[in-house]
């Protein structure tokens, strides 16, 4: 790995730190380095506050070496006067005359301005380090301004045997097929999504909150399709812990293809991603229509002998890890 490569690599793990709090701006990682000595750190504030090249900036304690730096960042600096000024601006008025970027803002606000305004003060510009980890970290971002839709994570638990829950349920308590250390990333990962969806079916027979009160940060908006408004208020998804979406016949045309209409409907509302949760027929839908970008599939250690079959899908697997006796495997859709 190259000296650029390793402060590519810290800005993405600053930017890690602001998923979930920064939208509908992008959470960006940046790193200053002056003689091969990093001299200031940011990463993107919670929306409405200062962008990441800012908070860098604002991090070094001398400014007069800002002019002898190289600022480093996750995304393209910003071009356009939003809640806060642009961050090319900044980076010109501190004299900084080298930048090295991860990867380009696709957004139609910025969409290579701000390498332009930077090129055109005499700044050197150098994109592409760590170009594919930074699209990664980005995925969400850049798949909300290029594909017009939510990036989508399909999410489920599985047994050993294959079944993704009980035929029917003979206790009102919910059987686990996983173990509490996979229950509570599930619950870290809502906080990191713009959204959650389930189906009626998932509704009235769990009854769930979908909310993430295992785990410090956002609650994600719950998407919930409900064909014939048949849903009580009673649900706890309707409860006052996040904001609840239903999208019903009133919504969209269930006679036609449905994901396809769900991600017009989220694109509007300007989620910018969501976890499909459940139940088979909500999952199978996405998978069938093509419209996922993630799978994460979890396998516990319980035998169900019969239910309901977990989805179909193919996938390329990309990772997989051991959660003490629980399995998860992700895969990505090519």
């Amino acid at each position: 790995m190259t000296d650029h490569e390793t402060y590519m690599q810290r800005c993405l793990q600053l930017a890690a730190l602001g998923l979930g709090t920064t939208r509908p701006n992008p959470s960006v990682g940046c790193v200053i380095v002056h003689k091969n000595r990093i001299i200031g750190e940011g990463f993107t504030s919670p929306y409405g506050g200062s962008h990441a090249e800012v908070n860098a900036i604002e991090s070094v304690v001398d400014k007069s070496l800002l002019k002898e730096s190289i600022l480093y960042v996750t995304l393209e600096p910003c071009s356009h006067h939003g809640k806060t000024p642009p961050c090319s601006d900044l980076i010109i008025e501190h004299g900084i005359p080298e930048v090295f970027i991860g990867t380009t803002d696709t957004s139609s606000k910025v969409a290579g301005k701000g390498i332009e305004k930077l090129k055109e003060s005499g700044c050197r510009v150098i994109k592409g380090i760590l170009e594919k980890d930074c699209k990664a970290h980005h995925k969400r971002f850049l798949t909300f301004h290029d594909k017009k839709r939510p990036y989508i994570i399909l999410k489920w638990a599985q047994s050993q045997d294959g079944f993704i829950a009980p035929r029917t349920k003979q206790q009102k308590r919910p059987v686990w097929i996983t173990n509490e250390y996979s229950r509570q990333l599930v619950h870290k990962w809502r906080t990191m999504e713009h959204a959650i969806l389930v189906g009626t079916n998932t509704v009235k027979e769990d009854n769930p909150f979908l909310t993430s009160r295992h785990w410090q940060g956002q609650n994600p908006i719950r998407v919930v399709l409900d064909q014939k408004k048949s849903l009580s208020e009673e649900h706890d998804v309707f409860n006052k812990d996040s904001d609840t979406l239903i999208i019903s016949e009133e919504t969209i045309d269930f006679k036609n293809p449905i994901a396809i209409q769900i991600c017009e409907v989220l694109f509007k509302h300007k989620i910018q991603s969501i976890i499909i949760e459940g139940g088979l027929k909500t999952l199978q839908t996405f998978i069938n229509e093509g419209l996922w970008d993630e799978t994460r599939v979890f396998t516990g250690d319980i035998i169900l002998n019969e239910g309901i079959q977990k989805p179909y899908f193919s996938g390329k697997l990309l990772t997989e890890e051991r959660l003490m006796n629980d399995s998860l495997k992700t895969y990505n859709n090519t």
